[in-house]
């Protein structure tokens, strides 16, 4: 936290340091990243162990979470902290299922599917929804789905990317290093030394998926300094006028779009059209 933000957050040569939330902002690529360090998460803190309640509830509202592990054991860790997280309904580095699910006053269990299913029935869907309490609702199933990502639905789990930050490899062997890379979603670092900070910040960046639009005046050069940033599956243009002020698509007529969005350049688009990373646009009123 201190080395990417400059902002001080207490180290130690001992775990569980950090006691409170300390912000910090990064800058990356244009884009201003607010990174939060929060205190470490105990065995029982889905419980309410070490003010994990607390922990674990800012940590929902991220849109990416660095675990922090020491790489001399680092799958004792992960396995801890994965258990508690989800049972708090965070799964890590998961895609949600693509199941409909909306509850109603009557009717009954009304079932339908796009895709044969191979692990559950109607029988099975209702046992479940009975433990629930639930006996009246509509749900679709477009996955070959299982009783667990049924599961995952009625209970609005949330699903966050991950990357598992392994500290310390000044402490290890090349060939440990080798075993480390085979890790999914893992970068190893050595925060002391500096080692391999690029590597994590790009892979932050592509967890993030985030896109950078440029803006460009009338009559003027666009203005390379200062992206707006948008999510990838909100960047459209009324996204990109949103994002600058609620007003802008009150009055919009039309934007003149630069870069690889564009079939011709510029390109006439309206609010529709999908901007790509580093378009540049122009709004005209």
């Amino acid at each position: 936290m201190s080395k990417l933000t400059g902002t001080y957050s207490a180290v130690a040569a001992y775990e569980f340091t950090t006691l409170t939330t300390v912000p910090g902002v990064l800058q990356y690529k244009g884009a201003k990243i607010q990174i939060l360090d929060l205190p470490g998460i105990i065995e029982g803190a889905q419980d309410g162990k070490g003010r994990g309640r607390q922990v674990i509830a800012v940590a929902r509202t991220c849109s990416l979470i660095f675990l922090c592990l020491d790489v001399l054991k680092p799958l004792t860790h992960k396995r801890l902290i994965e258990h508690e997280l989800e049972g708090f309904g965070i799964l890590l580095n998961k895609s949600p299922p693509n199941i409909s699910f909306k509850k109603k006053e009557r009717g009954g269990i009304n079932m339908t599917n796009t895709v044969p299913l191979t692990h559950l029935d109607l029988d099975q869907v209702k046992a479940v929804l009975g433990e629930y309490r639930i006996h009246n609702a509509d749900i679709n199933f477009r996955c070959n789905a299982t009783v667990d990502d049924l599961i995952d639905v009625i209970e609005t789990r949330i699903y966050i990317p991950a990357i598992y930050v392994l500290n310390k490899i000044d402490q290890i062997s090349i060939e440990e290093l080798d075993l480390i890379y085979k890790i999914p979603h893992a970068v190893p670092v050595s925060a002391h030394h500096e080692w391999n900070f690029d590597e994590l910040l790009e892979k932050m960046w592509e967890y993030l998926n985030l896109t950078r639009i440029y803006t460009k005046p009338k009559g003027q050069l666009p203005d390379y300094s200062a992206p707006v940033i948008l999510r990838q599956n909100n960047r459209t243009v009324e996204d990109f006028c949103n994002s600058i002020h609620k007003t802008i698509v009150k009055e919009f007529k039309y934007a003149l779009v630069w870069g690889s969005s564009a079939k011709h350049q510029p390109q006439k688009v309206g609010l529709t059209h999908m901007l790509n990373d580093e378009d540049v646009v122009q709004i005209i009123k």
